[in-house]
């Protein structure tokens, strides 16, 4: 018996040795390298490839590919995307086919511009709420908060800070970012993987979603059509607007690297306007390519506020198009700040 134990051993183990080596990749005869130092390049040069073929196959065709675009040795990078990004070749030779990859990094090919800000207006704003996403829809202002047992959903007199409708989420949430699209609240939650849609003038829940490839919710916003979805990296991911699927992402991405922690969402003027996790601040970013063409600095608005013990950083930014104006607040704070953007001269 124990005999025949051990035999069943050493035969499962040779099985499963024998599938790991079978399922391994062939490694390819061939390498990529290119003009860029260390593999990383900016988005204003031209990415030169080369294939190494140190056992001197003879070659009949080499097809290369990045981000799903077919290129040629010498790649433009004006309209590729930021930040890391994978280029692949397939090379024919004799009859057969191996392929082969490079990882780069694509930087802006300039810094972000600094812009201030002038205070239009202050308004009342609940102190006791940790704001996690701000929004402007139909002329209200629609407002999430977070904390597990004190998230919640709500359509607020911005001029006042009466809130005119208020819905709780379930206690074991932690509340996150939201946009309001075709009269459906979109709502994030941090980390339990799901997102809630509810109806935006009764406040009823209609369904809910569930994350993709990222596992955390943190900031949203929509345009055209399109929602954007932040995850507390450097990843802005494009959502279906109908099934919430994870469909794309752009990478934030400066002259000299990532900005991670992106959080907050607001669309403004073809921009994604973003703020980082406990920064006071504000990163003006390309929604197409992950650019970040500017950025704000808010750290003078923390000081207008009332200084209380439970304090926190800014976030909450909404864009309203009646006024034409930027609203933004944070978390405990007992202000809204209605401001104008200026370029620092």
């Amino acid at each position: 018996m124990h005999l025949y134990k051990f035999l069943t051993v050493i035969i499962l183990s040779i099985f499963f040795s024998s599938c790991g080596s079978n399922s391994e990749q062939k490694k390819s005869d061939f390498l990529i390298t290119s003009n860029a130092k260390k593999n990383t390049i900016s988005n204003g040069e031209t990415l030169s490839l080369t294939l190494n073929n140190p056992k001197k196959h003879l070659i009949d065709s080499i097809f290369y590919e990045i981000s799903g675009n077919r290129v040629s040795e010498n790649i433009d990078l004006s309209t590729t995307k930021l930040g890391k990004q994978t280029v692949h070749a397939t090379v024919y030779f004799n009859g057969q086919s191996q392929n082969t990859s490079l990882k780069i990094i694509v930087l802006n090919n300039e810094s972000p511009k600094i812009y201030h800000f002038n205070v239009l207006n202050e308004y009342p704003h609940d102190i006791t709420s940790y704001t996690q996403g701000l929004e402007f829809y139909n002329g209200e202002l629609y407002e999430s908060t977070g904390q597990n047992g004190e998230s919640k959903v709500r359509r607020v007199n911005y001029r006042t800070g009466e809130v005119l409708k208020n819905i709780d989420l379930p206690r074991e949430y932690f509340g996150e970012g939201l946009t309001v699209l075709d009269n459906n609240i979109h709502v994030l939650t941090w980390r339990s993987g799901v997102g809630f849609i509810y109806d935006a003038n009764t406040f009823e829940r209609k369904s809910s979603f569930k994350y993709g490839k990222s596992k955390e919710g943190w900031g949203l916003c929509n345009y055209n059509g399109k929602i954007y979805k932040s995850d507390g990296t450097e990843k802005i991911w494009e959502l279906d607007p109908k099934t919430l699927v994870e469909k794309d992402y752009i990478q934030a991405y400066t002259n000299k690297g990532q900005i991670s922690n992106i959080n907050e969402l607001e669309w403004v003027n073809g921009k994604i306007y973003a703020n980082r996790y406990q920064k006071n601040g504000v990163a003006i970013i390309n929604p197409v390519n992950g650019a970040i063409e500017g950025v704000i600095d808010f750290s003078a608005l923390k000081d207008k506020v009332k200084q209380h013990a439970k304090l926190d950083v800014l976030n909450g930014i909404a864009y309203n198009p009646e006024t034409k104006t930027l609203f933004v607040t944070g978390k405990h704070w007992d202000k809204l700040f209605e401001v104008e953007i200026l370029e620092n001269n």
